[in-house]
């Protein structure tokens, strides 16, 4: 019995917990499941209410109602100018939706700090409701009895709505069939604003009456976006009532689950979330081609790669002095053998690096030059850097390095494999922390401080990849996110080996070979992080451009028949999601050698978004691109923030915003030229997607 008295306290602070994340995930379900739009923003708008409630609080009853009507109101505009925003993006996909949302999120959330300061604001509340009463023989605050009974009243009156009016019944036909919709006489475009604008207002609202509870602070529109999601991930997107209870679960986690095992807590509720969203993958068909990328309908891939390399080895089998005979007819994919034999090139230079190719058509060592020129270019100017820049840009330009390799590994993932990932900054801790802890141990040689980084983080994602690759589009988001919130949740508690929130530092310099001394000259540093990069870059290239990354690219445009082929997908995507984070975890070890510390924030969720905004800004299939994107977010958050102290959120957050607008297709998409005409150019015609505009069967450098 004493043991219920003592958790019974935590357990009612669980439900009033739970309900207010109801509250809040009940209108991120409702932007999700019915207007269709991943809302990475929705913290913001519970933030947005809880700054004017707090704001306007003044201890009475009309401070209060007040405080709600004026929270609601703004969270609703900001909710319908949401609507306004994403209607330009509704044929490309949830990714670039995330990320819209997710920079809108960084612009809302520096200016409310700008508007109301970065300190929590006290929330004064009505004298009678600042008490406590007697709850089974115990004390509880009043308010959150009240804030309760509130929130089911707000269930009930929100279930009626959705299954017993006319406007739910108009909003349930804007999810099912919005054509049919519209010929009754209803704007579907008018129901979408009006449902995010009701989201919006249901976070304005949890954010005015939640205030008390989680009150409005520097990080509260992450917290509450993160136990959102795990809610609605739980909850489904079917029913209020089963979100209402995943929440309340939810919210026992968060009170009555730190009281009774603290060191399990942190685990469980992305553990939750990623083990109910791998269940659900295990019961669903993978994706077929038009999930997974969107083919162009053309003939099996599988089959064009198989008559290209059949005509390479005839090629070679024939000799220096015979020509392979080819023929002339159309194959199944309405192309030549002879096409293929000729853009795939025959006898002896298919085993040549594809730079160094030659002897052929002017046509293709022309092409083959303009698709070498970016990746010239760019080393070109790496490699100057250090005799143009001060000691700081330099370190800037290292750091961007080591976030490129990141967004190169997630390029690997997202535009060749299909998988849209949020998780990557799991595998790079990996990295990090592995060398940081080699470091610390007299372990300095920078070779060996790589391969164990990679090796460690390989074996994580061989761990991790199973629950992954067979999930598609948007699950595999919210899986990925799963997995580095739960490695974060482990950086945090294995403070023997992470140093905790405080982070490791004070670890001996890398040696860049053996035998050398420790660098710490930035210009050291940054040729070490340039070599390791280039390396790590020349073999990602070189296993896209083989017939393995070939084959990879197919299971993106035309899984079904892949699989219908014989084909091991499943093994593909698993090869794929190792290596990639393996490229990761080079990069967090060369993070750790310019940075000479680690902290938690180094490979948190924002990390996360940021080396996914630096592959779309690329080019969701190149990686230069990718490189170039991650160099304009290392810019944009340490060197132009600088100019504006304060600000770097919401530059980034406008980078954000930018790169979703003007590059729908990333800065590949831009290039022309004769090189783009052919499957590109029929794609390009195509409602932009999530993926790049490059056909299966080519790299873009």
């Amino acid at each position: 019995m004493n043991i219920l008295d003592a958790h019974f306290v935590p357990a009612v602070d669980g439900v009033a917990y739970g309900l207010l994340l109801f509250v809040v995930a009940a209108g991120l379900s409702l932007a999700f499941g019915t207007a269709g739009v991943l809302n990475l923003s929705h913290g913001t708008l519970y933030a947005i209410g809880a700054y004017t409630g707090a704001e306007l609080s003044d201890g009475t009853w009309g401070g209060l109602a007040v405080g709600l009507a004026a929270g609601t109101a703004a969270a609703a505009a900001a909710g319908a100018g949401l609507s306004a925003a994403t209607i330009p993006l509704a044929r490309r996909g949830h990714l670039a939706q995330a990320l819209l949302t997710f920079g809108l999120a960084l612009i809302g959330g520096n200016l409310l700090i700008e508007f109301f300061g970065a300190d929590e604001l006290p929330v004064r509340v009505p004298e009678a409701l600042d008490s406590s009463v007697t709850l089974l023989g115990h004390r509880y605050p009043a308010y959150r009895l009240c804030f309760i009974l509130m929130a089911v009243l707000l269930a009930a009156f929100g279930t009626w709505v959705l299954t017993r009016t006319r406007v739910g019944a108009a909003v349930r036909a804007s999810a099912d069939d919005p054509q049919m919709l519209a010929t009754t006489g209803h704007s579907p475009r008018a129901v979408h604003t009006g449902v995010l604008a009701a989201a919006g207002a249901l976070a304005g609202a949890a954010g005015v009456l939640g205030a008390p509870i989680i009150g409005p602070g520097a990080g509260t529109a992450d917290t509450v976006l993160m136990l959102s999601l795990v809610v609605v991930v739980l909850g489904g997107l079917r029913s209020l009532w089963t979100t209402l209870f995943a929440a309340i679960a939810v919210g026992e986690v968060q009170t009555l689950g730190v009281s009774v095992a603290p060191d399990w807590a942190p685990y469980l509720l992305f553990a939750a979330m990623a083990a109910v969203l791998i269940l659900r993958s295990q019961f669903t068909e993978p994706a077929t081609s038009g999930a997974h990328g969107g083919g162009d309908g053309g003939a099996d891939p599988v089959e064009w790669l198989r008559r290209r390399l059949s005509a390479s080895f005839k090629g070679r089998g024939a000799g220096a002095g015979e020509t392979a005979p080819v023929r002339s007819g159309p194959g199944a994919d309405g192309t030549t053998v002879a096409d293929k034999a000729a853009e795939s090139g025959s006898g002896s230079r298919g085993r040549l690096p594809w730079l160094l190719r030659g002897g052929g058509a002017d046509g293709d060592l022309a092409s083959r030059v303009r698709q070498a020129a970016p990746l010239l270019v760019l080393l070109g100017v790496l490699i100057a850097l250090p005799t143009l820049l001060d000691a700081y840009t330099i370190s800037l330009a290292g750091s961007a390095l080591a976030l490129g390799l990141l967004a190169v590994s997630v390029t690997i993932l997202t535009g060749y494999a299909g998988l849209p990932t949020l998780g990557q900054t799991a595998p790079f801790a990996v990295g990090a922390y592995a060398t940081a802890n080699l470091a610390d141990a007299g372990w300095t040689v920078g070779p060996v401080q790589i391969v164990v980084a990679a090796i460690a983080a390989a074996l994580f994602s061989l761990v991790t990849g199973p629950a992954v690759i067979r999930a598609r589009g948007t699950t595999v988001l919210m899986i990925t996110l799963a997995i580095g919130e739960l490695a974060s949740a482990a950086i945090n508690q294995l403070k023997s080996v992470t140093g905790g929130a405080d982070g490791l530092v004070g670890f001996p310099p890398t040696q860049a070979l053996w035998g050398g001394e420790g660098m710490v000259d930035e210009s050291e540093v940054y040729n070490y992080a340039l070599a390791v990069a280039v390396v790590a870059v020349a073999v990602t290239l070189l296993v896209l451009r083989s017939p393995a990354g070939k084959l990879l690219t197919g299971t993106r445009n035309a899984e079904a028949r892949m699989r219908a082929s014989g084909h091991p997908v499943g093994r593909y995507l698993l090869m794929a999601h190792i290596g990639a984070g393996a490229l990761a975890g080079v990069g967090g070890s060369v993070m750790v050698t310019v940075q000479q510390y680690l902290s938690p924030a180094d490979v948190g969720f924002e990390i996360a978004a940021f080396a996914l905004l630096a592959a779309v800004i690329g080019g969701n299939t190149s990686v230069v691109g990718a490189l170039i994107g991650a160099g304009l977010i290392v810019i944009t958050r340490d060197w132009v923030a600088s100019s504006w102290p304060g600000h770097g959120h919401l530059l980034l957050g406008v980078l954000f915003v930018a790169a979703v607008y003007l590059l729908p297709r990333g800065l590949a998409g831009l290039r022309g030229g004769p090189g783009s005409g052919g499957r590109a150019a029929a794609k390009a015609e195509r409602p932009p997607s999530d993926h790049d505009s490059t056909p299966a069967g080519k790299v873009a450098p």
